[in-house]
């Protein structure tokens, strides 16, 4: 799939190399699962020899969510493929692209892809584990460069038929796939009588999630068997299906592994076994700068004429008239920066470097990626932390403003100029649909994330200017531990107005062709009963007030769920709930600025809050992903979803404002810098996405270790690029 969601066509398959005969004993090779036939049949099971689980996630196989069957034409190849496995060296392909990129950050993660004995399956590699040679290495890569394209996150299945008659229909469900219909993979034909010529065919399976495979027969569709399996990425797989009795009234369906899977979550542990000794390299770095020999030789060697001037300026506390060059307006900049928290720019970066990452492919890892429908990855949780912290960020900077006397109305005309320029920048320039074709009204997609960071920003500014006063301290009020809600009632009651608001159309709204209140991805969902229902209500407005070519157009469900209708998850009723997560920041900003260096109080109201959040969404989700209330939905941007989310973002705003306010344990690098810049750093990302030095030709795309390369290189240059713009003092403020 490429970066605008379209799926590429299928290359020719390369000839592959033939299976080892297969055993007839059951003892001669590890079975891993059998079913039950229905009717009373018995099947028979050898013991379980089980490989690696892996996390289940979202599959994005070309045309089918998580499996895809193969041509007629490369089936017989593929039957007697045995050894589908990772090539030598293609882990370590990214290396000569990667060069000269942020130097030593490059370098190190391209250790990631110096060892791929440790991602190959058994038995690959040179003999008696030596280091490949040239010619190995050349060889490899070109087999990797004629390797078709959907096979990360993959897995070879040979099924064979011992049957006489019939023939066996081979159907198969996701386990991210709730409440969905089977999906046709391959006839297997059957048997002539002979076991030298059993019938057979072969599909490539999802590696994320659990599959649900059923055999059923192609006369009367009797179900034969159904077995459940998490296969492993790489893997080479054989169902035998074989009758115990002559009549064959007793069927035996065996999962028999040929080759093992690889580990394909080891590029992780890399990459952060990098990342720490990078950080251990500057730690020590930092404390032998503290020795006075060695920051003079240091500063000496990098200039000897002014080594005084820059160990009394950059390590010293010198005042104006320290030095003749020193100039008074740095000096006051740098004191407003310390009475600056740092704990809301540190994590607003955060949210900002994963948003980066996860953008980028996060590594091609299904927890990276958005969740088809219900449920929640990583990837789901950067985008309101950023709408959180920014509710916060509102409630410090009009206290400010108004402070240091501005009127509101002026105050109001920057709300409205900033909200207008956040909007425009969506609109105009990072738009999705560029990748359609030139954009154009008629295809231009007005939602977006910068549209709804702006419109939310208008509403809950405008909110907080008509109750925030100039003057700072507390309030007298009859209950002095909700001071700082109470005061503010009216906001909360048009709070409380917007979501009953967003509840009313979400479960009364009538959707033609959609029962009230469905809350489903339509497509193959709910067993294929509304295909065209995707997002309920939500979706239906969207289509109704903006039109279908005006909406994203590739939505997460589109791969498991194979839904065919436009949704956007930055939608109408979905910004609803992103004003109710920006008021929560709100209230965090309220927290801080009412028991201003009262940390214990700050703190112990973070807990509570997250607490009652948590509290919430344990009722409305009933503890589970889908058998909930209202469960917790990114794309629907369910009041769950919500909840749970503020729940986690009041726990992490709390341990880094202890961390780098309280206790000063950390200064917030390096996220500080980007979340000084979000604005350009997120509108920059999104821009030169597909531009060198973030993105390069990648020698073996269907590598979990590469992509991870080239996305954490590609993030890694934004925070590096956000740190020079604070060292010259560069912010690109709207």
């Amino acid at each position: 799939m490429d970066a605008c969601g379209a799926f590429s066509a299928p290359a020719a398959q390369p000839p592959r190399r033939h299976l080892r005969p297969e055993p007839a004993a059951c003892e001669e090779r590890p079975r891993v699962a059998a079913g039950r036939a229905k009717g009373g049949f018995e099947l028979d099971a050898c013991p379980s020899v089980h490989p690696p689980d892996f996390p289940s996630g979202r599959a994005q196989a070309a045309g089918r969510p998580g499996w895809g069957r193969l041509t007629p034409e490369s089936t017989e190849e593929r039957g007697r493929a045995g050894r589908w496995r990772r090539r030598p060296g293609a882990e370590r392909s990214a290396m000569a692209a990667a060069a000269g990129l942020a130097a030593a950050v490059a370098a190190a993660l391209g250790a990631l892809l110096m060892a791929p004995a440790l991602t190959e399956p058994p038995g690959h590699g040179s003999p008696e584990g030596s280091a490949p040679g040239p010619r190995a290495g050349a060889a490899a890569a070109a087999v990797a460069e004629r390797r078709p394209p959907g096979r990360m996150d993959q897995a070879l299945l040979l099924v064979r038929n011992e049957l006489p008659a019939p023939g066996l229909r081979l159907a198969a469900r996701s386990g991210s796939c709730h409440q969905c219909l089977y999906q046709f993979l391959a006839f297997v034909p059957p048997s002539n009588g002979s076991l030298k010529k059993t019938g057979t065919a072969s599909v490539m399976v999802d590696t994320q999630h659990p599959l649900t495979l059923m055999l059923n027969s192609s006369v009367g569709d009797r179900e034969l068997c159904k077995i459940q399996y998490h296969f492993g990425e790489f893997g080479n797989y054989s169902l035998v299906v074989k009758a115990l009795t002559a009549n064959t009234e007793t069927v035996s369906c065996d999962l028999i592994i040929n080759e093992g899977p690889i580990n394909s979550y080891l590029p992780i542990l890399f990459a952060f076994l990098v990342y720490m000794g990078i950080l251990a390299v500057l730690i020590v770095g930092r404390l032998f700068m503290k020795i006075d020999p060695v920051r003079n030789w240091v500063y000496k060697k990098l200039n000897p004429r002014e080594t005084d001037r820059l160990i009394n300026s950059e390590l010293g506390s010198p005042n104006t008239t320290d030095s003749i060059n020193c100039d008074p307006a740095p000096h006051s900049w740098s004191t407003a920066s310390r009475q600056r928290l740092h704990s809301l720019d540190t994590f607003r970066g955060l949210s900002l470097v994963i948003m980066v990452f996860v953008n980028y492919g996060g590594g091609k890892y299904w927890f990276f990626k958005h969740e088809s429908w219900n449920g929640l990855t990583v990837a789901d949780l950067v985008f309101p932390w950023f709408v959180f912290i920014m509710g916060t960020s509102i409630a410090l900077s009009l206290s400010s403003m108004l402070r240091w006397g501005s009127s509101k109305w002026k105050v109001l005309r920057k709300i409205l100029w900033r909200s207008f320029l956040l909007i425009l920048l969506g609109i105009i320039v990072v738009n999705p649909n560029y990748c359609l074709k030139p954009l154009s009204w008629d295809n231009l997609r007005i939602p977006g994330v910068l549209q709804r960071l702006g419109f939310t920003y208008l509403v809950v500014a405008a909110l907080e200017l008509l109750f925030t006063r100039a003057e700072s301290g507390t309030l007298e009020t009859s209950y002095p531990a909700l001071q700082d809600i109470l005061p503010y009632w009216p906001q909360w009651i048009f709070i409380l107005i917007l979501e009953v608001i967003w509840l009313c159309l979400t479960f009364l709204l009538p959707v033609p062709d959609c029962p009230r209140g469905y809350l489903g991805p339509g497509g193959i969902g709910d067993f294929g009963k509304y295909p065209n229902c995707t997002g309920g209500a939500a979706g239906y407005i969207d289509r109704l007030l903006l039109g279908e070519k005006h909406i994203y157009q590739h939505p997460s469900s589109g791969v498991t769920y194979q839904t065919t209708m436009p949704y956007d998850p930055e939608g109408i009723l979905g910004t609803i709930n992103s004003i109710v997560m920006a008021f929560l920041g709100l209230q965090a900003g309220k927290i801080t600025l009412f028991y201003k260096d009262q940390h214990k109080q700050i703190m112990s109201r973070f807990v509570i809050w997250s607490i009652l959040m948590g509290i919430i969404s344990a009722i409305l989700t009933k503890c589970s992903k889908e058998e909930g209330f209202i469960p917790i939905n990114k794309n629907l941007w369910s009041i769950s979803y919500v909840t749970t989310t503020g729940c986690f973002a009041f726990i992490l705003l709390l341990l880094i404002y202890y961390l780098v306010d309280v206790k000063k344990l950390w200064s917030g690098a390096p996220f500080f810098y980007p979340g000084m810049n979000s604005i350009l750093v997120y509108i920059g990302h999104e821009v030169f996405e597909n531009y060198f030095p973030f993105k390069w030709k990648m020698q073996d795309s269907q590598s979990h270790g590469e992509h991870l390369t080239q996305n954490l290189t590609a993030t890694t240059l934004w925070v590096l690029i956000s740190y020079l713009l604070y060292r010259r003092r560069i912010f690109w403020k709207i």
